[in-house]
């Protein structure tokens, strides 16, 4: 495990499980970690038989890696494919078909940006998606801005079928893109429960709290995250209320909201919260431990 961040506080009792378990999707090929494939698919099936193995998701892996995939020699082991926004859908599809073909692996997801024309591309559609991997959760990036209402509107009219549908959005930067305000993540979260709609997270997150860095840009924390999505959940909070927990960078008060949630409380919050996308995941996971909000189960 990493070297966890310094904190000034501690649990004095563990967090119910159930929070963390699959929360930390492997991004390790993507920025900034940007690991080969071989190491990032050898690191990932090691993981399957530690001791952290159930907080661990599927290992994230662009259109463009799937064939490299194909060439490896590996045990089984589970997928999610990626179609960032723009990315051919056509490419995804045959991404697809590739895939189901390939003994060992298992695809639980795939993710492609959201259009008006997303659930209509040739072999995407509902009656379609999935059908190498009929559970497999599709997500939907959805845009920032004047877009994100009427986006999460059409997820939620158009999202039922055989496999099912949940709102994506990115919380780092982009070279076009500076990373959301504390205020764009609140909105978004509260107009996916509005909508009744899962989502995940993807870049940004990789520790427990928010912070500002030594180069002066605001990380936001998973933690407080998950702390809002349970204040908007539990209160009826809304985006004035939730923007100061995304914020809050007393660690204290955040540790408090997640050690106070109970078995059934975390479930609530992670059938809407289910994922986010980590290069590093043994980051967040070391965090956890440090907290004493994990302990090391038996393998």
């Amino acid at each position: 495990m990493s070297t966890p961040e310094p904190f000034g506080v501690k649990a004095d009792r563990p967090a119910a499980r159930i929070l963390f378990q699959g929360l930390f999707d492997d991004a390790a090929v993507f920025p900034p970690g940007l690991a080969p494939l071989p190491r990032a698919l050898r690191d990932h099936v090691a993981r399957q038989a530690s001791s952290y193995a159930d907080l661990v998701g599927p290992l994230l892996l662009p259109v463009t890696a799937i064939a490299d995939l194909l060439s490896l020699e590996h045990p089984p082991v589970e997928i999610a494919v990626i179609g960032r926004p723009g990315t051919s859908l056509a490419l995804v599809g045959e991404a697809l078909t590739s895939l189901g073909r390939r003994p060992g692996v298992t695809v639980t997801g795939v993710e492609i940006g959201w259009s008006p024309e997303w659930r209509h591309a040739d072999g995407l559609g509902p009656d379609t998606w999935g059908a190498e991997s009929p559970s497999a959760q599709r997500s939907i990036e959805v845009p920032r801005g004047a877009e994100l209402v009427s986006a999460l509107s059409d997820l939620q009219t158009h999202g039922s079928g055989a496999s099912p549908v949940q709102a994506k959005f990115r919380t780092g930067s982009t070279p076009e893109q500076e990373a959301p305000t504390s205020t764009e993540l609140a909105t978004f979260i509260r107009a996916c429960i509005d909508h009744d709609l899962s989502f995940k997270l993807t870049g940004g997150l990789h520790h427990a709290f928010s912070r500002t860095t030594s180069a002066g840009a605001r990380q936001l924390g998973f933690l407080n995250v998950i702390a809002a999505t349970r204040w908007a959940l539990s209160h009826g909070a809304g985006v004035p209320e939730m923007e100061p927990l995304l914020a809050q960078t007393d660690q204290g008060q955040i540790l408090d909201i997640i050690t106070r949630m109970s078995e059934a409380d975390s479930s609530v919050v992670r059938a809407f919260f289910t994922s986010y996308g980590c290069c590093g995941v043994m980051d967040p996971i070391g965090d956890l431990a440090a907290l004493g909000l994990i302990r090391e189960k038996t393998v």
